[in-house]
């Protein structure tokens, strides 16, 4: 219970709006023309230059009531409380000494606990649960007769007044924390969003530019020792840069307009077997494709091309001396399997443990309900293992 208290005395007030909508004013206005009409023509309103005082603060108070709840309560609650006592001391029915439009006081607590924070609400409830206690013991009890019967009518009438009150309190609090929800669900949208960017970029943008880092280091090295491989070199880093290129534009389209996105073409797994490469400017890469593979759904072949782009430009950058790296996607009729392995020199700890490759790759796989392990083989090197059922579908 304590800390349930202490968590609402400090919980602070939401982002409140920093411009009044127009209906604010229409509010005001409307209420402070009934006011001033109602207490100039109501005939059996008595004090009545006090009463109309009292019925345009609580109006005016409503102005402020999101962006100073607190506040706008106390000056309210307070003017009308003042008023309610100064008609029990006086012997004055309190009904007869104000507004009817003064019901307005009902958007205040609603206001509180929608805007106010958690000390602010706190405090604010107090003042207005004070409020029916004056109103119930203001009000006329000479019909009861009896003085045990006046005493029940008295607490009766301030229990549903503050049940009233209590109940704009809960509606204010019940909208106030749907919005919070939904912002929270927005923020978790956002989130995952970042999240599917980042692990684009790092399996697209990032394999190129190793691709080409790679490449640029195997051109360097044959300038001196065979000049005239050194074209074939710079065709490929050429390649790699139009990719690069072409992927980068297709990301800002689809950030530009979501709509695009749909129709921009997805990898196949028919594509992983562009990653083969048998030239000498680095590991050998062969590509194996067997079994069923047909009929696979977009989403699921896209995440396999992904997943073996970010394996084998981990095992290009990353694998000692590794002169092969075999891929291979078996599929039967309940799931697809893809291995990428390399027979570099043995290790015993992940490579490049600060990066977020395998962290990409095992949310890829994981959208699909599959697993993903990656570690050292038996045989030295590195190897990746993902297993892929082929009912999944991504969340």
């Amino acid at each position: 219970m304590r800390s349930a208290v202490r968590s609402l005395l400090t919980e602070s007030a939401p982002a409140r709006p920093t411009r009044r909508a127009w209906w604010d004013g229409a509010l005001v206005g409307t209420l402070l023309l009934a006011s001033l009409l109602e207490g100039l023509l109501r005939d059996d309103l008595v004090w009545r230059a006090t009463a109309i005082a009292v019925g345009v603060v609580v109006v005016l108070a409503l102005w402020w009531r999101s962006t100073h709840p607190l506040q706008a309560v106390a000056v309210a609650f307070g003017a009308t409380s003042a008023l309610y006592v100064a008609a029990m001391i006086a012997g004055v029915d309190a009904e007869q000494a104000s507004l009817y439009t003064g019901a307005c006081l009902l958007l205040l607590p609603y206001s509180l606990a929608r805007w106010g924070s958690g000390s602010e609400a706190a405090i604010g409830v107090v003042i207005i649960l004070a409020f029916p206690v004056l109103s119930a013991a203001a009000s006329p009890m000479d019909n009861l007769g009896r003085a045990d019967s006046a005493r029940l009518g008295w607490i009766l009438e301030a229990l549903v007044g503050s049940g009233v009150f209590l109940f704009s309190t809960a509606l204010g609090a019940a909208v106030r924390y749907r919005a919070h929800a939904r912002q929270r669900d927005f923020e978790q949208v956002r989130l995952r969003e970042r999240e599917q960017l980042a692990r684009e970029l790092h399996d697209t943008v990032a394999h190129h530019v190793s691709a080409i880092a790679i490449q640029a280091q195997a051109g360097r090295m044959l300038a001196t020792t065979r000049p005239d491989q050194v074209g074939g070199v710079f065709e490929v880093i050429e390649e790699a840069a139009s990719r690069t290129l072409d992927e980068m534009r297709a990301m800002v389209g689809t950030l530009r307009d979501g709509e695009s996105a749909a129709l921009a073409p997805q990898p196949s797994v028919m594509d992983i077997q562009q990653f083969a490469r048998r030239d000498s400017s680095g590991a050998r890469v062969e590509v194996e494709l067997a079994g069923d593979l047909d009929d696979l759904g977009p989403s699921l072949a896209a995440t396999l091309y992904r997943i073996t782009q970010e394996a084998v430009t981990n095992a290009t950058r990353h694998a000692r001396h590794a002169t092969r790296i075999d891929v291979q996607v078996r599929g039967d009729g309940r799931c697809v399997r893809l291995t990428v392995a390399d027979d570099g020199e043995p290790v015993t700890a992940a490579r490049n443990p600060s990066g977020f490759g395998l962290a990409g790759m095992s949310e890829r796989a994981a959208q699909f309900g599959g697993t993903l392990q990656a570690g050292p083989s038996a045989g030295g090197g590195w190897i990746v293992e993902a297993v892929l059922p082929r009912t999944g579908r991504a969340t």
